[in-house]
């Protein structure tokens, strides 16, 4: 069974373990647009958003604090058998009805917003790492929908910065980026 989230998720999540894959140990420390994660505190994030983004799927109880680090062992096999599991988490279709417990938002708008993370945070780890990342044009009318609808809320949790300015010409994606407070044109 897939659902159109979970076909978005898989084409997402196949990107972006493609650049954890690709990051050196020396890059670790290095600077990413997202302000508050320098590469390790990304990679952190992300699968910390993987493991706790299966668990919503399934209406369970999520922490957010942060952990140990999680780059241990082969991380980075791990971060892509993880990305599948999410994958698995959002393919049954009675996984995107009603509210989610632990976000109270719309199951639907929960499964766009691990897509939003994924995507945006890979555009993060490509930037801070100098990764090459192209992201699926399919993807871009789910990231506008759930911006359109939580960009306000995440800005006053925190999650989202002011938006910036970003040149007419640069690209629905690059306007969604500052719609997030980020700056399109950032460069490690």
């Amino acid at each position: 069974m897939s659902t159109e989230i979970s076909d978005k998720l898989a084409t997402a999540s196949a990107a972006v373990a493609g650049l954890v894959a690709a990051v050196r140990d020396d890059q670790l420390d290095q600077a990413t647009p997202c302000t508050a994660f320098r590469v390790r505190d990304l990679l952190n994030h992300l699968i910390q958003v993987v493991h706790n983004f299966q668990a919503l799927a399934r209406r369970d109880d999520v922490d957010w604090t942060p952990g140990p680090d999680r780059l241990v062992g082969d991380w980075r096999t791990a971060f892509a058998a993880e990305t599948s599991r999410l994958v698995d988490a959002w393919s049954d279709p009675d996984t995107l009805d009603g509210v989610s417990p632990g976000m109270g938002l719309p199951q639907r708008t929960v499964g766009q917003m691990v897509l939003g993370d994924l995507v945006v945070h890979g555009w993060d780890l490509a930037r801070g790492t100098g990764l090459p990342y192209r992201v699926d044009p399919s993807l871009v009318p789910a990231l506008r929908e759930f911006l359109d609808t939580m960009v306000e809320t995440g800005r006053k949790m925190g999650a989202f910065g002011d938006p910036v300015d970003c040149p007419p010409d640069a690209g629905e994606f690059a306007e969604l980026l500052a719609l997030t407070g980020r700056d399109p044109a950032w460069q490690c």
